[in-house]
């Protein structure tokens, strides 16, 4: 799966991902678009899931249409995310096209 991390996730997060093209947009030159423009271009790319740390991002889009699926994490918080990467992982792979969730912390 092609899987772009939003800014505000900790690049961590691909360790959770082994076996997946993980990419940031810091590192694919989007770092500074806005959300709309984001979502535009990481489905022009051909990405599959963006992973958020965004609490607005679903209110403020009309992600309806949208073939990209959106992971939104519960806290951006590198430390507590790393003790939970199975649960990412899982998560993730579990994502349908088009998809939004909201994950919620597991404890």
């Amino acid at each position: 799966m092609k899987i772009l991390l939003d800014v505000c996730t900790p690049v961590q997060i691909r360790n959770a991902l082994h076996g997946h093209e993980v990419h940031t947009a810091v590192r694919v030159g989007w770092g500074q678009l806005e959300n709309g423009d984001l979502l535009r271009e990481a489905e022009a790319a051909g990405f599959q899931l963006l992973i958020i740390c965004d609490k607005n991002l679903q209110h403020q889009q009309n992600l309806s249409g949208r073939r990209i699926a959106i992971l939104e994490l519960w806290t951006n918080h590198r430390p507590t995310l790393e003790q939970h990467f199975g649960y990412i992982r899982d998560a993730a792979e579990s994502m349908k096209s088009g998809e939004y969730r909201s994950l919620k912390s597991p404890q």
